[in-house]
C-alpha cells in the first residue's frame, strides 16, 4: 500500500514537471523606452498544450504604478500543428512619470482536482524618459525666445465658419426679397386695372374657335372640349362657379344655387354639355349640323345672359391702365 502511493505521488510529480516544461509565460513591452505620454503595447504570451485550460489575468487600470492602461485586452489564440496553443492578450498602456518601471511576472493558472499551479514570466523592464528641451546647465547659453508653436488649420475647423457665411448670405438674400416684394409703391403712383366683361371674353373664344374650324379637319373631340371651356370659364367669370373640375350635373347644381333660374337658358346650356359628354366619353359622332347648333346655342346662351356693363366715364384724375399719375 505505501508502495503504490509512492508511485503515484512519483507519477503526479514526473506530470506537473512536464506540463512545467510544456508551459512557457512571458511578458514584455514591444520597446523599453518612451517618452512621456508615448503609447505602447505590452504584450502577455502563453504556449501551451492544447488540451490543457490555463487562465490568465485581467487587469483594468493599470499594470502598476503610473502604468496606465488605455485599452485591452486585444486577445488571439493560434493553433500550431502540433498540438499547440499560442494565446496573447495586448495592452495598449502609456506613462506620465518618468522614471524606471519593472512590471512582476505574470503568471498563468491551471487549476483541477490536484490544485493550482502557476505558471510565470519574467520581470519586463520600461524606462520612461522626460523630453529634453535645454541643456542641463542653461547658464552656458542664452537661448532666443520660442515663438508660440501655430497648429495649422483643419477642415474640420473651416467647415462651420463657411456653413455659417452660407446660413447669413441665405438670410440676407430672403430678407432682401421680402424688403422688395412689400415694399410700398412710390407716393401718387396708381395703376387701375379695368377687367374685360365675361361675355366679351366668352365671344372672343368663341370667334376663334369658329375660324380654327376644329371639327371641319376632324377633331371632334378636341372642338366640344375647347367649346365647354369656353362656356365653363364664362360661368366661372360670370356666375363665379368655378366648374372646370365639375361635372355636368355639378355645374347645374353650382349655377342654380346661385339664383339662375330653370328656364330655357338653363335648358340650352344643359343641352351643349351633356352633348358635348356624349362625344367625349361615350365616342358620339355628332353630325356637322350639330356641331353647328351647339356652336350657335353656346353664343346665344352668352349674348342673353352677358351682364349689362355700363359705359365708364372718364372723370378728371381717373386713370386708364398702364397710365401712371405724376
Amino acid at each position: 500500500m505505501k508502495r503504490l502511493v509512492l508511485n503515484i505521488s512519483f507519477l503526479l510529480v514526473i506530470k506537473l514537471a512536464s506540463f512545467g516544461q510544456n508551459v512557457t509565460v512571458t511578458s514584455a513591452f514591444d520597446s523599453a523606452r518612451i517618452y512621456i505620454g508615448d503609447q505602447i503595447r505590452y504584450i502577455l504570451t502563453v504556449e501551451q498544450p492544447a488540451d490543457l485550460h490555463l487562465t490568465l489575468p485581467v487587469f483594468k487600470d493599470s499594470l502598476m504604478k503610473n502604468i496606465e492602461i488605455l485599452s485591452g485586452p486585444l486577445s488571439d489564440t493560434i493553433r500550431s500543428g502540433d498540438g499547440r496553443l499560442k494565446i496573447t492578450d495586448k495592452y495598449l498602456v502609456t506613462s506620465f512619470d518618468s522614471g524606471y518601471y519593472q512590471v512582476p511576472p505574470m503568471y498563468a493558472e491551471l487549476k483541477n482536482n490536484e490544485g493550482i499551479k502557476r505558471f510565470y514570466s519574467d520581470y519586463a523592464q520600461l524606462e520612461v524618459m522626460r523630453v529634453l528641451i535645454a541643456p542641463a546647465d542653461s547658464t552656458l547659453k542664452i537661448y532666443d525666445i520660442i515663438r508660440p508653436y501655430r497648429a495649422p488649420v483643419t477642415i474640420g475647423e473651416i467647415i462651420p465658419w463657411v456653413l455659417a457665411a452660407a446660413l447669413v448670405a441665405a438670410l440676407i438674400w430672403y430678407v432682401l426679397r421680402l424688403v422688395k416684394k412689400f415694399r410700398k409703391k412710390e407716393k401718387g403712383v396708381e395703376e387701375v386695372i379695368i377687367n374685360e366683361p365675361a361675355h366679351i371674353i366668352a365671344f372672343r373664344e368663341l370667334e376663334r374657335l369658329r375660324n380654327d374650324q376644329v371639327w371641319q379637319k376632324g377633331e371632334i373631340k378636341l372642338y366640344y372640349t375647347r367649346l365647354t371651356e369656353i362656356l365653363r370659364q364664362y360661368l366661372e367669370n360670370r356666375y363665379n362657379v368655378f366648374s372646370l373640375e365639375l361635372t355636368t350635373a355639378e355645374t347645374l347644381d353650382a349655377l342654380v344655387k346661385t339664383g339662375f333660374k330653370r328656364d330655357e337658358h338653363y335648358d340650352k346650356l344643359r343641352s351643349i354639355l351633356s352633348g358635348a359628354d356624349l362625344v367625349k366619353f361615350a365616342k358620339h359622332n355628332p353630325e356637322p349640323t350639330e356641331n353647328d347648333l351647339h356652336f350657335q346655342n353656346s353664343w346665344d346662351f352668352v349674348q342673353l345672359t352677358k351682364e349689362e356693363v355700363k359705359a365708364m366715364e372718364e372723370k378728371p384724375g381717373t386713370l386708364k391702365t398702364g397710365e401712371v399719375k405724376e
